[in-house]
């Protein structure tokens, strides 16, 4: 019960940084990320200008469930639902029709990344913002992507304004998700596999 209590704890507190417009070092399904709420445009900059990109293609959104991926992205064709459902191990997809995210998220096709984490903490902010949040490696960009805590360089970590507990990082598989793009028309392009 007590670990229940500090997870939950823990993730309510991510949860009002998110909505304070902060950032987040935060463990997922997969490896480290920063993370910020995918609808407020002001919070994606910050990692941007954290991470010294403007590449929008690097950025994807977490989402709760397939019921909140629906109300971000207005185009997808049904088989990428399903997709996502029949998943075995981390998968991003990019979706066409972007909608309700922050506009410096999408990139000129359109499109928005997708991942429906299973990880226990994710899912605990997720649920409590109620929003997407933004999942990108927490590296400089062009640097190797950091697979746990202490791979994060300080300047990553020091520009955050919070650094959730390695307690809570779960069992990742300390490799970037799978990723697929999905065309309107049902089209299918791996991407990384």
């Amino acid at each position: 019960m007590q670990k229940e209590t500090a997870i939950q704890h823990a993730a309510d507190e991510a949860v009002r940084i998110l909505r304070e417009g902060g950032i987040l070092l935060y463990p997922t399904d997969t490896v480290w990320g920063l993370g910020c709420d995918a609808t407020n445009a002001d919070a994606v900059a910050k990692i941007y200008a954290l991470k010294r990109s403007e590449n929008k293609k690097s950025m994807l959104v977490l989402c709760a469930s397939t019921d909140m991926v629906v109300r971000y992205v207005d185009r997808a064709p049904g088989i990428a639902y399903e997709v996502m459902e029949l998943a075995t191990k981390p998968l991003t997809l990019i979706l066409p029709g972007a909608a309700g995210v922050a506009p410096n998220l999408i990139p000129d096709e359109g499109t928005l990344g997708v991942r429906i984490p299973d990880h226990d903490f994710c899912q605990r902010m997720l649920r409590g913002l109620g929003r997407p949040i933004v999942s990108t490696s927490a590296n400089i960009s062009g640097e190797e992507t950091p697979v746990g805590l202490e791979e994060v360089a300080r300047e990553i970590v020091e520009g955050v304004d919070l650094v959730v507990d390695p307690r809570f990082a779960g069992k990742p598989t300390g490799r970037a998700s799978s990723i697929i793009a999905f065309g309107e028309g049902g089209e299918v392009k791996i991407i990384r596999e």
